[in-house]
């Protein structure tokens, strides 16, 4: 039946591609609040026309479009396929080689702003279902479904509903389609995420910008005060200064070591497919970095005049916009007060201001039952062993299916490594859509064994 299944998805493909740039086409761009509500209402109708009960929740911000099948019956594992169908801004424009919101196919590709993040991901847990409910009227495990709008700006409303909602939601597993697959192209299964938290810092010198000759070299420049600031906070090997900041980090365990150990590292391959010149010179810091260790990164600067032509003049202002990557067991509030802390020893002038919401790290062990279910399918789909990742490098609200939910929640991208998310010419490979939804198929395949070996 699985072939059948198999069999029944490759005669759709056509028709499957068409779905995908529909949904493409519609803006919903979370940030401007542009479009968003007009595609929930599209993903709706999809999910409807696919034979999925679906229904759509309004929050203090975005729709939250919820799917389940009729007929659920106890007994059955329950799935809980989670994904976002809010996308980044499409700008710059003038580096794209297409209209971002006109989805176009070349090279075996779909070019356009969510083909990869996510639109193209979430799509293939409704396509999967709907070849079950095709070819056999019933799925034979419990599905839920919950589509967010307002993961691109930090999920603020998704938490608050989950935890008003828990009875509706109950899964023994919810599974997130997002981000890539590994630069050598082998499949991905993460256990969980770093958080992220955004902070600005501010600084004022004077009461305006004064002429740099007049008053050059007697007052102080905000813009050079930032930069000396900044340079207190991190050294010349990125290690970050502030005082208790890694007092929380574990070390991988002897089990995390054994999985990085067997991770491909092609150090030009992944410098190419990064899009810079080189990185970490080693495997085991390059792993360690991105999956074990926590970042401080400036996202921007800003301060005095940066238009074409000169103006001489002392900035007054200056700001920078901050993001702290957490990894597991750091606490966002800990961090905020340890950074204030470094301020009043360095710099009291400056002023931070905590921006959006937090995303708190989160943890599945990989050794449970229903990983290793997981594990086991996306290795048939994919006919290669997948690369267990103990957490990502980025950050999705995962804690909110571990921590509020209270769910095991896996995470298995089904978008090709170079899919230019939140960049110019996003894309979702053709092979890696139409893959996804036979891994879904595999994975649905190996819950009901599971169950059925009880």
């Amino acid at each position: 039946m699985k072939e059948e299944l198999k069999k029944r998805l490759k005669k759709k493909e056509l028709e499957h591609l068409e779905i995908l740039k529909t949904l493409v086409r519609q803006k919903s761009i979370s940030s401007r609040n542009e479009g968003v509500k007009e595609c929930s209402k599209l993903l709706r109708r999809i999910m409807e026309d696919a034979g999925i009960e679906t229904q759509i929740f309004d929050t203090p911000g975005q729709p939250i479009v919820y799917g389940e099948l009729e007929g659920n019956t106890s007994g059955k594992p329950t799935i809980l396929f989670y994904g976002h169908y809010d996308v980044q801004p499409p700008e710059p424009i003038r580096r794209w080689d297409s209209e971002p919101f006109e989805p176009t196919v070349r090279d075996g590709r779909l070019y356009g702003r969510g083909t990869g993040d996510n639109k193209g991901q979430l799509l293939t847990h409704i396509l999967a279902v709907k070849a079950y409910l095709d070819l056999l009227g019933d799925v034979p495990v419990n599905v839920k479904f919950i589509f967010e709008g307002e993961e691109e700006i930090g999920s603020p409303n998704l938490g608050e509903f989950v935890e008003n909602h828990k009875d509706l939601l109950k899964a023994d597993l919810v599974l997130t389609s997002d981000g890539p697959l590994h630069e050598s192209g082998t499949p991905i299964i993460a256990f969980g995420v770093r958080g992220v938290m955004n902070f600005d810092l501010h600084l004022k010198t004077a009461k305006t910008d004064n002429h740099s000759g007049n008053k050059g070299g007697v007052i102080p420049n905000a813009a050079w005060e930032m930069v000396r600031f900044l340079s207190t906070m991190m050294d010349e090997k990125d290690q970050v200064l502030v005082e208790g900041f890694y007092e929380k980090v574990l070390d991988p365990t002897p089990y995390e070591g054994q999985l990085i150990s067997r991770f491909p590292f092609d150090k030009e391959g992944i410098a190419r497919s990064f899009g810079v010149e080189e990185i970490l010179p080693d495997k085991e810091s390059f792993y360690k970095r991105l999956l074990f260790l926590p970042t401080l990164t400036i996202n921007g600067i800003e301060g005095g005049h940066i238009g074409p032509s000169s103006k001489n003049i002392i900035p007054c202002e200056a700001k920078a916009k901050m993001e702290i990557r957490l990894v597991y067991d750091q606490d966002p509030d800990d961090l905020i007060r340890k950074i204030e802390k470094h301020i009043e020893d360095h710099d009291p002038r400056i002023t931070l201001i905590r921006v959006e919401e937090d995303m708190r790290p989160s943890r599945t062990s990989s050794e449970l039952e229903v990983s290793q279910v997981i594990i086991r399918a996306v290795e048939k789909a994919f006919g290669e062993k997948p690369l267990i990742y103990p957490a990502m490098g980025g950050s999705l609200p995962d804690y909110i299916w571990t921590k509020v939910l209270g769910a095991p929640s896996i995470i298995v991208p089904y978008a090709n490594a170079d899919e230019a998310n939140h960049a110019p010419n996003e894309n979702m490979s053709l092979k890696c859509f139409y893959k996804g939804m036979e891994s879904d198929i595999e994975i649905i395949e190996e819950l009901k064994k599971s169950i059925a070996s009880k």
